[in-house]
């Protein structure tokens, strides 16, 4: 479960996963009052999640080539829908299908995970110190594969996708039924409630506003194309200050801290109702 950034443009949201029972979440340690945390902006992350003190050896993590393939299967993935097949969701419906956003940082979208095509991409990211101190995936391809394939070959109740901005792989999602996951033994769901986790996977997409332009524009997609969906949920770690003020300008209200097996969560909620007012 993701948690914010210190300032409405702070970006430190390598988004960890925020469910309770989920493998390679966040671990929870020692608490220090909101008040004594810093506001140092970390790079984005955060099933949201990473490390806030922005580590050395990050940037060159991060600084990933994507292929002229992978770009090009993606664009045609996208621009033809021929490269793939579609599944659908009865859960959650298909994110691919989903009409791309509008936004500030240029268009975006969502693409369901094919692991033939995106698992190096993604496996990359999760090395990424400050990704990895929240997901806690970092190891070789295999560890990623194994926290995607329940995913993928589930009942569609978690859909993992690549985010593309403006054509370019630059972040993981992860778009979840709230109220059929283990966080709903934690808090007071609501039917169809929908969670987010995510990361973004490159230092020059942190720290200049993006993650909460992204977050606000997913919600807004997960409420568009999920009208039974009320609400949309989030549960970063209450030690991500960047990713919980990342969260608060996206639109997000703090609803609660909740004890989760793998650490203290800020219970992030981004109702219908108040949409247009947040």
């Amino acid at each position: 479960m993701p948690p914010a950034e210190p300032s409405a443009e702070s970006d430190a949201i390598p988004a960890g996963r925020g469910s309770a029972e989920r493998s390679g979440t966040e671990r929870s340690r020692p608490e220090r009052p909101i008040s004594e945390r810093t506001g140092s902006e970390p790079p984005f992350r955060e099933r949201s999640g990473g490390r806030e003190d922005g580590g050395a050896g990050v940037e060159d993590t991060l600084d990933l080539e994507l292929t002229e393939e992978l770009l090009a299967l993606i664009a045609g993935d996208r621009d033809t829908g021929a490269a793939r097949t579609r599944v659908t969701h009865e859960l959650l419906g298909d994110p691919g299908a989903w009409p791309p956003a509008a936004t500030t940082a240029g268009e975006f979208a969502l693409l369901p995970v094919r692991p033939e095509r995106d698992l190096a991409v993604v496996s990359r990211w999760m090395n990424d110190p400050a990704v990895a101190a929240f997901w806690e995936l970092a190891g070789p391809e295999s560890v990623t594969a194994d926290h995607l394939r329940p995913q993928l070959e589930g009942d569609g109740r978690s859909i993992p996708c690549l985010g593309v901005l403006d054509g370019t792989p630059m972040s993981y999602w992860e778009i979840y039924r709230a109220d059929l996951d283990p966080l709903a033994r934690h808090y007071p769901a609501r039917p169809h409630d929908t969670g987010i986790h995510l990361l973004i996977g490159g230092v020059h997409n942190r720290g200049r506003g993006v993650g909460t332009t992204l977050l606000r524009a997913v919600a807004d997609l997960v409420l568009d194309n999920l009208p039974r969906c009320g609400r949309v949920v989030a549960e970063p770690d209450l030690r991500n200050t960047p990713s919980v003020s990342a969260f608060l300008s996206a639109g997000f209200r703090f609803s609660a801290e909740v004890d989760l097996p793998d650490k203290r969560a800020a219970l992030m909620i981004r109702d219908r109702t108040y949409r247009a007012q947040l």
